[in-house]
């Protein structure tokens, strides 16, 4: 029963121990102590050799482990399908061609008319009927933006890998890709990611996050590569449109901080580029390594000068006929 502390550590999950926004996504057990908890409880973080990791408290009981009575994570897969059904029922209300009633909502739902009454008011702080009727008035601008009581707003999916110029983390949301992440270690880029992000709630990617990750990795080590992904872009219009111009840039050619105020109409706002530039989260998607000094000399660079060097170069090898 014991786990390898190099495959905790590797674990997304294990970055999520303390954070109670990662609550119902899985459960964790201790070997030394037969209990699981919840990701969030507040007990001291344990050993991670004696750490195991489970979709949900089924899965702990089964193998032998006891609830924390701190926690109490053997109630986290009910509040979560709970949270799951209104949201549900936020988006059925919203599509609605007429405002359903309480009978048509309980009978999609499965909840009583009394129950889904309280739960949904619990939840968003409207009643299904004042929801309907916020919704239509366009208060609620878009679905994604209802914050939960007790939820955050926005839910971030993410997973870690390695390639050749150290660690990568990868952030979606709803939207697309919304951070690539460079560094040496997991967890000073989850925390990087947490300041970016405040208000959402990380969840650790499944295979299919994987598989991006794995392709931008590809366009890392072969630049020459085509890759489609939809961005998740947030930033001032300023920002954006410098933004934009970056991924003009085709692989093995550098533009200045200049040529790129000039490209967006701004000539005169060089230090505001380089400002945007230092700003982007979205590395190498949005190639800011491809900017450099007037001299062509290598500037600064928010994951380090020796990895734009790097990016640089390889690109650079490549683009030689």
């Amino acid at each position: 029963m014991t786990t390898k502390i190099t495959d905790t550590l590797a674990d997304p999950r294990w970055l999520l121990l303390g954070n109670t926004s990662a609550d119902g996504q899985f459960v964790y057990a201790v070997i030394s102590t037969s209990i699981y908890c919840r990701p969030g409880c507040p007990s001291r973080r344990p050993n991670p050799d004696n750490v195991r990791f489970f979709n949900d408290h089924i899965q702990a009981d089964a193998a032998g482990f006891r609830p924390c009575k701190r926690c109490h994570p053997q109630h986290l897969r009910s509040d979560a399908l709970q949270t799951e059904r209104i949201i549900n029922l936020c988006r059925f209300i919203e599509n609605a061609t007429q405002e359903p009633s309480l009978a048509e909502l309980a009978g999609y739902s499965g909840i009583s008319s009394y129950h889904l009454q309280r739960l949904f008011k619990a939840a968003t702080g409207l009643t299904p009927k004042a929801y309907a009727k916020a919704h239509r008035r366009q208060y609620e601008s878009r679905p994604a933006s209802i914050e939960f009581r007790g939820q955050p707003a926005m839910a971030i999916y993410f997973a870690l890998d390695t390639c050749s110029l150290g660690t990568i983390l990868v952030a979606q949301s709803e939207k697309g890709i919304c951070a690539v992440l460079l560094g040496d270690e997991n967890q000073h880029l989850f925390k990087d990611l947490q300041q970016r992000f405040p208000k959402a709630t990380l969840i650790a990617g499944d295979c299919r996050l994987q598989k991006i990750v794995a392709q931008i990795i590809d366009l890392i080590e072969q630049p020459q590569l085509v890759l489609t992904l939809p961005l998740d872009i947030r930033g001032t219009l300023f920002q954006q449109r410098v933004w934009h111009a970056l991924q003009q840039i085709p692989a093995g050619e550098t533009r200045s901080y200049s040529e790129i105020a000039e490209a967006i109409g701004s000539p005169n706002a060089i230090r505001a580029v380089a400002g945007a530039c230092a700003a982007n989260v979205i590395a190498v998607i949005i190639p800011c390594h491809r900017v450099v000094r007037s001299d062509g000399n290598i500037s600064g660079y928010r994951w380090g000068a020796e990895r734009k060097q790097k990016l640089l170069q390889r690109e650079a090898e490549l683009a030689k006929p």
